[in-house]
């Protein structure tokens, strides 16, 4: 069982595109755990919860970017994801199905 969270600001365009395509590759892998939403409102909070930007996402409190752990540019601000084929404004599903078959979280098929 793993604890899924997307963290965002409001009127976030790429959290409205995350959670969807989320939820779908989940469900590819049939991973059946809610996605938990955490809105961060103000530049203390985004210090204090380690945000990067928006959309975040972490599971069981780890973000997926690999990179994530050396960052500390934290803030209300959009977040940039350097994948393979570039930058985007999310994270590309390889870091999240990877994410998922850490040891000690839940396990994704295939």
């Amino acid at each position: 069982m793993s604890v899924i969270e997307v963290w965002y600001f409001a009127d976030c365009p790429n959290h409205e595109g995350l959670v969807p395509h989320l939820r779908a590759l989940l469900d590819s892998v049939g991973v059946d755990e809610p996605i938990h939403e955490r809105v961060v409102e103000t530049d203390e909070e985004a210090r204090t919860h380690r945000f990067l930007g928006s959309p975040t996402l972490r599971i069981d409190g780890v973000d997926v970017d690999p990179t994530a752990a050396q960052r500390t540019g934290y803030g209300l601000q959009c977040r940039l994801y350097q994948a393979e084929d570039g930058l985007r404004g999310t994270p590309p599903d390889t870091w999240i199905l990877a994410a998922l078959q850490q040891p000690g979280r839940g396990s994704a098929a295939g």
